[in-house]
């Protein structure tokens, strides 16, 4: 799986808006890359920002 997918079904996984930190800590990931897939999931307009500094996906 590419690293967007992976940011993308934790974020499914937890049900709920969750920030890059919460990301890293359910997958173990680098924060930087973590941080770059977000970066791409916001241009794609894959994920949407109900509440500041959390994420969750739009589908």
């Amino acid at each position: 799986m590419s690293l967007k997918e992976d940011v993308l079904n934790a974020m499914r996984d937890a049900g709920k808006p969750v920030s890059a930190g919460e990301i890293e800590k359910l997958t173990g990931l680098d924060r930087k890359e973590i941080d770059k897939a977000f970066k791409e999931l916001k241009k794609d307009n894959s994920i949407t920002s109900p509440v500041r500094c959390k994420w969750e996906p739009t589908n």
